[in-house]
């Protein structure tokens, strides 16, 4: 299936490591240029490298979008080279384990910076050249919002706002053509995944027992998995589709787990 994604230029938050490389990969091989923004640089060169060495496209902005005017000026520094924005994909954060019990109001609002409020902000700033492109926006988010999870009340709630932006905003845009959808994901495998579940006891034994507990394969979802819905939301493909919280997950939350 041809997705359309020739040139066309689409802003990756995170888009270095974990489910943001698998989207940034796809994009570039869909012949779209992928733009990470991302705080490490040496991360983002060496996935815009690799890609550059296959003849594909891509680039890279650095930010750290903890920080409101780093979001602005990656969008800016995008707009200056590239002069359009024709998709966003919201990916970036981090589950840090800022919970109710062991948590603290500076550690709450540090966590919603890091996976939601750069979210909007990003958006915000993208919004006018999406406008004029009619492009489409992808939030990444987690099954948290929906499940719960224990000790990681910030990343829940952020997960919470995700979803809920995703619906206001494909309302709000519905009068530019501008699509908005979410890919909320369950258990994808990850770097960052795999320092989690390090940090528990019996690690191999806790992942074989979440890989029981989902229902399609009994396996992890995989980046490209997730990658592949992304790709199809933010192409004409997909041209009727707004306001969707669609759940690439192995059928982990909505099925039944005793299967």
């Amino acid at each position: 299936m041809n997705l359309h994604l020739e040139n066309k230029i689409i802003l990756v938050s995170g888009g270095a490591k974990g489910i943001g490389e698998g989207i940034t990969k796809l994009l570039a091989e869909e012949a779209a240029i992928p733009v990470i923004i991302g705080r490490n640089q040496n991360d983002n060169e060496q996935l815009v490298q690799a890609l550059l060495a296959k003849g594909y496209q891509a680039d890279q902005v650095v930010a750290e979008l903890t920080q409101p005017e780093a979001c602005e000026k990656a969008i800016q520094t995008i707009i200056q080279k590239y002069g359009r924005i024709d998709g966003l994909v919201n990916n970036a954060g981090v589950n840090d384990g800022v919970g109710l019990e062991n948590g603290s109001y500076e550690k709450f609002m540090e966590s919603l910076h890091k996976n939601v409020v750069h979210y909007y902000l990003l958006a915000h700033h993208a919004l006018p050249y999406l406008i004029k492109s009619k492009g489409s926006i992808v939030n990444i988010s987690s099954k948290t919002a929906d499940t719960g999870q224990g000790g990681t009340s910030a990343y829940a709630a952020s997960n919470g706002g995700r979803n809920a932006l995703t619906r206001e905003w494909a309302v709000e845009l519905l009068k530019y053509g501008i699509r908005v959808n979410a890919v909320v994901v369950a258990e994808c495998y990850t770097p960052l995944y795999e320092k989690w579940i390090q940090t528990l006891p019996n690690p191999s034994e806790k992942l074989a027992d979440i890989q029981a507990k989902i229902p399609l394969g009994n396996r992890f979802t995989t980046q490209e998995e997730i990658a592949n819905t992304v790709a199809f939301l933010l192409s004409d493909k997909s041209s009727h589709t707004t306001g969707q919280l669609i759940y690439v997950d192995g059928g982990y939350v909505h099925l039944d787990r005793a299967l």
